[in-house]
């Protein structure tokens, strides 16, 4: 990260822009807009059917996808990382981990990039956005829920100050794959 360098620009109700400058090339961050939806859902749709990091097996249709934001970016925080070419690069957001009143302050974190934006630095500013956000809110323990075989995904939370806590194996099927979950949690 000592490589990039970032500017914040202050707009409109709290919200903000990160421009984030890296060898000629950009990567804008903002909170998700409509427009998004749809190159979102096709992000999404790709790990759904290409990899084991969703357990969803069905791919979502727009319009699904956008019910879900909507209902999760009402009350939570939900960034998109948008590159030079004005694609959608990676998303992630915060919810509710449980739904039971005691745990109104742990928050489950998702967070999905496109492959070739990954090691680039844009999964990094788009969870430090939403963990300062959570912060603010008030939440007290951030989860991950990671499948257990996704050893990157597992070795970027704990870079940023995620612990292991628990796995559970052979939780989950699909592709052919029995597949173990690994929850990570940092308390802030």
């Amino acid at each position: 990260m000592n490589n990039l360098a970032y500017a914040i620009v202050q707009i409109i109700h709290s919200s903000f822009f990160i421009l984030h400058f890296s060898f000629k090339k950009y990567m804008f961050y903002r909170k998700i807009e409509e427009q998004d939806i749809p190159q979102i859902t096709e992000l999404y749709n790709w790990y759904i059917l290409n990899g084991v990091e969703s357990f969803e097996t069905e791919p979502l249709t727009v319009e699904r996808m956008r019910r879900r934001m909507e209902d999760i970016s009402r009350r939570f925080p939900y960034y998109v990382a948008v590159d030079e070419e004005g694609r959608v690069a990676g998303y992630c957001y915060a919810h509710l981990w449980k739904e039971r009143a005691a745990y109104a302050n742990t928050f489950e974190t998702t967070i999905y990039l496109r492959p070739e934006a990954k090691r680039r630095g844009a999964g990094t500013a788009l969870m430090r956005l939403l963990i300062s956000d959570c912060r603010r809110l008030g939440c007290r323990e951030l989860i991950a829920c990671i499948t257990g075989c996704n050893e990157a995904s597992i070795a970027f939370h704990r870079k940023l100050g995620f612990r292991q806590v628990s796995r559970f194996r052979s939780v989950g099927y699909k592709h052919g794959l029995w597949l173990d979950v690994v929850d990570m949690e940092l308390v802030l």
